[in-house]
């Protein structure tokens, strides 16, 4: 008698979303955050209220060695000074053989040289994960001269054929932000809608995403795809988004409902709020 062939089951990145987040909130990873200096503090709150640990090492001498004792990493190249970059180099270098989870935040890749420069060379340390918006994943591949510093002068679904190539060149995620964000690996496409027109309007909201989703990889690292870890970020973000604007209409209050729906709603809350979609295969 011939067994009969069971057809293959695709997970549900929706599924995923709320034993993410519920496993940052058990681990409390620390995260080793090189990033703008524009944001640590933004970060640092955001980290905070997301269940996990921050830790700002930038020194080249120790930036190496705390990359392997941390959880996960964040290498975010906007606007560092050369000493920092060297750091970035030694971390994503020591993450890697380490085996941490990092996370490469190209701001305003494609736009200025050097940090171009630098986003492409960490490439060859195979980030677990890249998050940008769509002109900067475009200005990272080399496929565009990116956007306006930091604001994307691209639709999210014009980098996603990039994102794929990216990802199957260096094994990354890779997240592209936007109204609707995308998530993109080599064999799956997942789409976030939620968050907030005020977003854009309170700095940091997505330096303070490449944190978020190193935590997340950090603290599932061995037990969830890399995939449904930035997924679950991505959601938190968005629906914490959706929380703060039934608070307020302004920025300034919204930095701050925002800060507190991330810390007070449950997974189970964030996983209804978000809707998250797979493209078909």
């Amino acid at each position: 008698m011939t067994t009969p062939t069971l057809p293959t089951v695709t997970p549900r990145s929706a599924d995923a979303v709320a034993p993410v987040l519920a496993a940052v909130r058990a681990a409390t990873p620390l995260v080793h955050c090189m990033t703008n200096t524009v944001v640590p503090e933004v970060t640092a709150n955001v980290l905070l209220a997301s269940g996990a640990a921050p830790a700002m090492i930038d020194l080249p001498e120790e930036a190496a060695i705390f990359a392997t004792v941390a959880s996960g990493l964040l290498v975010n190249v906007g606007n560092g000074l050369s000493e920092q970059h060297e750091g970035m180099r030694r971390a994503a270098a020591a993450a890697q053989e380490a085996g941490t989870p990092w996370v490469l935040d190209p701001v305003a890749v494609g736009a200025l040289p050097v940090r171009t420069q630098l986003a492409r060379d960490l490439l060859t340390n195979r980030p677990t994960a890249i998050r940008g918006n769509a002109s900067e994943i475009l200005g990272l591949a080399g496929t565009n001269a990116g956007g306006r510093g930091v604001d994307s002068t691209h639709e999210v679904d014009a980098a996603i054929e990039t994102a794929r190539d990216l990802a199957a060149e260096t094994g990354a995620v890779v997240a592209i932000s936007g109204p609707v964000d995308v998530i993109v690996s080599t064999d799956r496409v997942t789409r976030v809608t939620g968050g907030d027109p005020l977003m854009p309007l309170v700095i940091g909201t997505g330096c303070a995403l490449g944190a978020t989703v190193a935590a997340a990889l950090g603290a599932t690292r061995g037990t969830h795809a890399p995939h449904d870890a930035v997924v679950a970020a991505h959601a938190l973000f968005g629906a914490s988004g959706l929380a703060a604007a039934e608070e307020t209409s302004n920025p300034g209050s919204f930095r701050t409902a925002w800060l507190d729906a991330l810390h007070a709603l449950t997974p189970d809350e964030v996983a209804a709020l978000v809707t998250v979609e797979d493209d078909p295969a």
